[in-house]
């Protein structure tokens, strides 16, 4: 079962559920139900004893000194630690930001985040967040919402789906840090080969698959059950002009819209490659650095990646990991289309800072550093650090930024256009659903996959079946 965090009466919440399986020891021999809805006070305990007795919590700031603020960090190159010194010295002995670094897996991330913040832990601070569960733990009231005038001065010049990400039922719950999008990065000489052009107004994913086929080239993507593949799936449907879901607001009766010509078109579009010669042998278990290694092999044509795959190939190539001729032959373009008359809607990423609601300094100091995190200025040493695309649209003019990235141009387009997953505090109930039923992406059929798995998103909301 996928744990819920919520508001709705009579449920318990995701992060005590997480807590409980740990924490108390169950009863075999209770119903479900019963097992289900224990006392929430007792589950609240028992998370914080945990907590303790692992060495989880901490107190921001300690016995004196100079205060510390805990920033719990995604795992990068270093980029947020460097933040980190630098704002720490910018405070001029204010403050001090400390930094830990949470898994590599981001739904361990949210697991890990949510088990602390349901024990009330006032040892976090701030925190990097996956922009696809800022509405949850804010609907949890695990975050500390910025007020109007504070919100003004973290979504200046941010991109809207930077931004629309960050907003909770009419609140800013987290300061966009980072964007992301994917591209179309492609072999150049591939492409030449097939004999069409990616940055053509009218590139579709059937122009694609049909020209990596006719050449024994390859198309790369993300098509393991992981949010990866989620996020694809979301990227066709908003393609073609659908959605998931809408009423987000109303939680686990929110409209159901899956199942529409638009996941129709998607599941095509899926199936096609899929069960084509152009799809990597392992399509089924690949994630973003196994689309990468499919780029750069012997039949490397296509793929769909975030915008990291600059930095990564030319600093492989660099190491001598990957023959120096490949980032010279690396092409980009705009995500495919799925119709030829109607703009892609790129996938969206990247990262959100959080306020923990319990922290000391949830007011003062946290609201100094996260504003410090995401100056202008930050974020282009940032993106320059570790090739993560700014948040702000202005970093994009900057000549260093023009001539360490080529494609800068195209990844602020793509953000500004791309399309967010379901926004909604039950986001990752919705993300299990579809990868559920959508994996693996050669089973797909569009006849019945988008009506089986909009029945069975349903069924999950309303706590009928089980992920």
């Amino acid at each position: 079962m996928v744990e819920r965090i919520g508001r709705r009466p009579g449920r318990v919440m995701r992060a005590e559920r997480i807590a409980r399986r740990r924490a108390i020891p169950p009863d075999r021999h209770a119903p479900p139900d019963r097992r289900m809805r224990r006392s929430l006070p007792a589950l609240r305990a028992a998370v914080a004893l945990t907590l303790l007795a692992g060495g989880l919590a901490a107190c921001s700031g300690g016995g004196g000194g100079t205060p510390t603020l805990n920033w719990y960090i995604n795992p990068d190159d270093g980029g947020q630690a460097k933040l980190a010194a630098s704002c720490t010295k910018a405070s001029g002995g204010k403050y001090k930001i400390k930094t830990s670094v949470l898994p590599n897996d981001a739904t361990q991330q949210r697991e890990q985040l949510v088990r602390r913040l349901a024990a009330k832990d006032s040892g976090l601070d701030i925190m990097s967040l996956d922009p696809v569960f800022v509405a949850e733990v804010a609907n949890a009231g695990f975050l500390r919402p910025f007020t109007a005038a504070e919100s003004k001065q973290f979504t200046d010049g941010v991109f809207p789906p930077a931004v629309q990400s960050s907003t909770w039922e009419g609140k800013l719950y987290a300061a966009p840090f980072w964007a992301n999008t994917q591209l179309l990065w492609y072999r150049k000489s591939a492409a030449q080969k097939a004999g069409v052009d990616p940055s053509a107004p009218d590139f579709t994913w059937d122009k694609m698959i049909d020209a990596a086929v006719r050449t024994n080239t390859t198309v790369a993507a993300q098509g393991n059950r992981y949010e990866g593949y989620m996020v694809w799936i979301n990227a066709l449907i908003s393609s073609a002009g659908g959605r998931i879901i809408s009423d987000a607001e109303k939680g686990a009766d929110a409209t159901i819209e899956i199942d529409s010509p638009a996941g129709r078109q998607a599941a095509t579009i899926i199936r096609k490659l899929a069960r084509s010669k152009a799809a990597s042998p392992t399509l089924s278990t690949d994630i973003e650095e196994q689309a990468r290694s499919v780029l750069n092999g012997s039949r490397g044509g296509f793929m769909i990646n975030w915008g990291y795959i600059w930095r990564a190939e030319n600093g492989d190539a660099k190491a001598g990991v990957i023959n120096k001729n490949i980032p010279a032959d690396l092409g980009w373009a705009r995500y495919p289309k799925v119709n030829a008359n109607q703009d892609s809607k790129p996938p969206f990423g990247g990262i959100e800072l959080g306020i923990g609601g319990y922290g000391k300094y949830r007011d003062t100091l946290a609201v100094d550093a996260v504003r410090c995190i995401t100056t202008p200025e930050n974020m282009k040493q940032y993106m320059i650090d570790t090739g993560n695309p700014a948040a702000r649209a202005v970093v994009y003019d900057d000549p260093q930024i023009k001539k360490e990235f080529p494609m800068a141009g195209l990844i602020r387009d793509s953000i500004n256009a791309a399309s967010p997953r379901p926004i909604t505090p039950y986001y990752t109930d919705v993300s299990g659903a579809v990868q559920s039923r959508w994996h693996p992406p050669a089973s797909v059929d569009p006849n019945s996959t988008p009506r089986r798995s909009e029945t069975f998103i349903r069924q999950v909301l309303r706590d009928q079946a089980l992920l």
